[in-house]
């Protein structure tokens, strides 16, 4: 075949080549792909038996997980017990007794709210998780955002409350369970994220008034534990206020909660501002922005998309860590599900209690966990997780 380009070929030489037999490409054996269930013989063979020391440790663990897994099963689920109000049929089956928690899932869910009237937190519970996913898609983000957040604080504000419409008043205090732990972790969260970027700047910037109040405020805050300031909240602060005056528990402990999860925030936005390259500082002076400018258009968008893995684990931290009220007489959900077997019949079933209300921790805590790898890859800009 000759190598002059196509189009100085004569007529004869282009319709040669057009009667040519077509050859079909035919891998050689050494690159033809493998099927899956080779590729997967390989792996097990170069992961898990590739010496000695790693294939004695592979047959360890599968007879730990043999030993492990068909009891789990079998208390779970074969020999479980799933309806009934008989305690006595639990201890007979020799399963799970999850009977325990179709029994009490209203009390460990709502506490002490009023029982005729556990529809309000149920829907407070189901604006909040639809204010949350909606929060969530990316096609949502627009400003109108902000106004369907304050609705819905005064929805849930307004069923939670009581008192017009027909609804009767319900106080604080007997707010409980998964509403209260929602409203202590989303409040918090909502407050503490803007006040802890402005923790961050404060604490960079170039005026020492400013900058030793943001550096005092966050070291002192991290120096102590959160039941520390959950206790000053509820008992200290109270003795400061003039005679007369009360402010209630629930606000209190919700205020320092933000003020806590704020100083630790501040510190992941305060490495999101310090890994952005000085040249982008110099490039927004250069252009003549403010400084509200600077940071609102240049800087903070890529600090925040840095510290998106070191915020979302502070927000998981701060859901937990709402149990913490419990030192301050507020019923959260994991204090409704340890008071829940305070029956002397349904006592020994407390392991049933605590798996219940762990399934909905760590359904909440996957869930941000899983929207922050989204949002990583969403912001793809070479930081993303690998």
């Amino acid at each position: 075949m000759t190598d002059r380009p196509r189009f100085e070929e004569t007529p004869d030489e282009i319709f040669a080549h057009e009667e040519e037999p077509f050859e079909p490409h035919v891998p050689s054996p050494a690159v033809r792909p493998k099927g899956p269930h080779l590729a997967a013989f390989e792996w097990i063979k170069a992961n898990l038996f590739s010496s000695v020391p790693n294939t004695l440790l592979t047959l360890f663990g599968l007879w730990l997980l043999w030993q492990a897994i068909p009891p789990m099963l079998d208390w779970a689920l074969f020999s479980a017990v799933w309806h009934g109000d008989d305690p006595t049929l639990c201890r007979q089956a020799g399963g799970a007794c999850w009977a325990f928690v179709e029994q009490k899932h209203r009390f460990i869910l709502f506490g002490l709210y009023p029982w005729d009237e556990q529809w309000r937190p149920l829907l407070a519970v189901c604006m909040f998780i639809a204010a949350l996913v909606t929060t969530c898609c990316p096609r949502f983000w627009k400003p109108w955002l902000a106004g369907m957040w304050i609705v819905v604080f005064a929805a849930c504000a307004l069923l939670m409350w009581g008192g017009v419409l027909g609804m009767t008043f319900v106080d604080t205090g007997q707010w409980g369970g998964l509403p209260l732990t929602l409203i202590l972790s989303v409040v918090g969260m909502v407050c503490s994220f803007p006040l802890a970027i402005l923790l961050a700047l404060g604490r960079r910037s170039d005026l020492p008034a400013i900058r030793s109040v943001c550096v005092g405020f966050i070291e002192f805050v991290r120096g102590v534990p959160l039941v520390s300031v959950l206790f000053m909240a509820s008992v200290m602060f109270p003795l400061f206020l003039p005679e007369g005056v009360t402010i209630n528990k629930l606000l209190r402990a919700q205020v320092g909660i933000i003020l806590f999860t704020a100083a630790y925030l501040a510190e992941a936005v305060r490495g999101g501002l310090q890994a952005v390259p000085r040249g982008q500082y110099e490039a927004a002076d250069a252009i003549g922005l403010g400084y509200w400018q600077k940071m609102g258009l240049i800087i903070l968008p890529q600090a925040l998309k840095v510290s998106i893995p070191p915020l979302v684990n502070q927000f998981i931290s701060m859901f937990k860590d709402t149990s913490l009220v419990i030192i301050i007489g507020l019923f959260d959900l994991l204090t409704t599900a340890k008071t829940a077997v305070a029956e002397p019949q349904w006592r020994p079933f407390f392991v049933e209690s605590y798996v219940f209300v762990a399934m909905i921790y760590w359904s909440f805590c996957f869930f941000m966990s899983r929207y922050s790898q989204f949002l990583e890859r969403l912001m793809d800009t070479g930081h993303r997780r690998t």
